[in-house]
């Protein structure tokens, strides 16, 4: 009996500790102090270290762009995909914080049965009905703070899942931008292509007049009509990227191709902005960005089922209490003979075998740290994207500075040569040249213009705006 004793005191004095150390605490990881100082790539004076706005797309200006992205935000399936997971991890999360419930459970039953001679008391039928009817109440005593653990991961799983529809979002809408972008760049690059192909079509009918004037060669206007016939090529390309993109807008605001809007097709300039864009700091990137916000609640619900397994280890205690009745007919039912009732607590341990929990508890470590190291990864993909963004922006503004000047020069350089060879001043190799010149600089100006708006677009998505539901 003394045993006993000791080996109760010893339960309870271990569920006492335990109600207070099942587990570790979470405490938010803390980036270093070198993330969260200003980007190498905010010294360019296309960026300022502003705060940046979340519905960033508004600074273009477009009616047409901010109407699909809401759009987008309503309707597209990857989004509706998302925010399914988040009803789902609510709902679990529901489930865990019943455990902190008493449980109940109603049960009965009716059946009509036939019992052996020997098994009839003197007195009764032996075909009769049997009906049976209880009630059951368990709570368990979370001493050791497995529910509680519990009810901790369900919400770091729920939580992430909200930051995971964030993700979405920004992908969404960063999407939803570059495909209005790519049409709308498209369309431009179509309209400069069509201009050249104007211009080529004029010099090939001077071309021709000349030769019938027999003042040049067949040679020439071979080559000329070479030219022009490698240009027009040039066109059905470009509307076909222009069609997939407007395809493309249609899947992702849910939409069937032929719904689209006509309207959606009708700007036919590359999307410009004319203003630095803010930026912020690392600290407000890593305050921002949804997949950072995502890593660090998984992490935290990894952390929590540390203890959800450490709490295993220990005596788990259930008090419970039922009632019921059994008798031939409900009015039998409710007599004082047939009615019973029972109460006590019930205490189950994996003792002395506890290498399995003593496993459980390793594993849970292990994907925490998988976890943390996800963490502090997300964390330097951020700042790598943003930086790698800030970068191909900049530059990219620099090609398109130096292109338009080759644009301009190209443009001056085939005027000359035309009016020259009206004077008979120059071959018409020259002017050839030049005029292919020009179409080569058009034509890389306008990918340079498409070029600046997708890197626009992408250091949008990487500073992680247009999340905010």
């Amino acid at each position: 009996m003394q045993r006993f004793r000791n080996l109760l005191a010893v339960t309870v004095g271990s569920l006492a500790l335990a109600a207070c150390a099942a587990g570790p605490d979470y405490h938010r990881p803390v980036a270093s102090a070198s993330a969260e100082q200003g980007f190498i790539g905010a010294q360019s004076a296309a960026v300022t270290a502003e705060a940046p706005q979340g519905d960033w797309w508004r600074l273009y200006q477009d009616p047409v762009l901010d109407g699909l992205v809401a759009d987008a935000l309503k309707a597209n399936t990857d989004l509706r995909v998302a925010l399914a997971n988040i009803e789902r991890a609510r709902a679990l999360l529901r489930e865990s914080r019943s455990d902190l419930l008493p449980q109940t459970a109603v049960s009965t039953g009716a059946n009509y049965r036939r019992l052996p001679a020997q098994q009839t008391a003197p007195g009764l039928q032996r075909e009769d009905w049997n009906i049976d009817a209880g009630l059951s109440v368990s709570y368990e005593v979370d001493l050791a703070g497995r529910v509680r653990r519990g009810i901790e991961a369900a919400r770091g799983d729920s939580e992430a899942a909200q930051a995971a529809a964030d993700v979405v979002r920004v992908a969404v809408v960063a999407e939803t931008t570059r495909a209005y972008a790519d049409a709308s760049s498209a369309a431009e690059r179509i309209t400069v292509a069509e201009r050249t192909l104007e211009l080529l079509d004029k010099t090939a009918t001077l071309t021709t007049k000349r030769f019938e004037a027999g003042r040049t060669s067949r040679l020439d206007v071979s080559r000329v009509e070479a030219l022009l016939n490698q240009q027009r090529a040039t066109i059905p390309p470009l509307r076909a990227q222009r069609d997939a993109a407007l395809f493309r807008l249609a899947f992702l605001t849910g939409r069937a191709p032929a719904e689209l809007p006509p309207s959606v097709g009708m700007r036919a300039a590359t999307l410009r902005l004319e203003r630095p864009i803010p930026v912020g700091d690392g600290r407000a990137l890593l305050a921002r960005r949804p997949d950072v916000r995502e890593a660090e609640r998984k992490l935290a619900a990894e952390t929590a089922r540390v203890g959800v397994a450490t709490a295993e280890l220990y005596p788990r205690i259930t008090l419970g209490a039922s009632v019921g009745s059994t008798g031939n007919s409900l009015g039998d039912m409710f007599g004082a003979g047939p009615f019973r009732w029972l109460a006590g607590p019930l205490l189950s341990w994996a003792f002395p075998n506890m290498e399995g929990g003593r496993a459980r508890v390793a594993q849970a470590e292990a994907s925490t740290k998988a976890a943390l190291a996800t963490f502090d990864g997300t964390v330097l993909r951020a700042l790598q994207e943003t930086e790698t963004a800030l970068s191909a922006y900049s530059h990219s503004l620099e090609r398109q500075v130096a292109l338009k000047q080759a644009s301009e020069q190209a443009r001056i350089a085939a005027n000359i040569s035309r009016a020259q060879l009206r004077e008979g001043r120059v071959d018409f190799l020259v002017v050839l040249d030049s005029e292919r010149t020009l179409a080569t600089a058009e034509a890389d100006l306008a990918n340079a213009d498409a070029q600046v708006a997708e890197t626009q677009i992408a250091l949008f998505r990487a500073l992680g705006g247009g999340w905010q539901s």
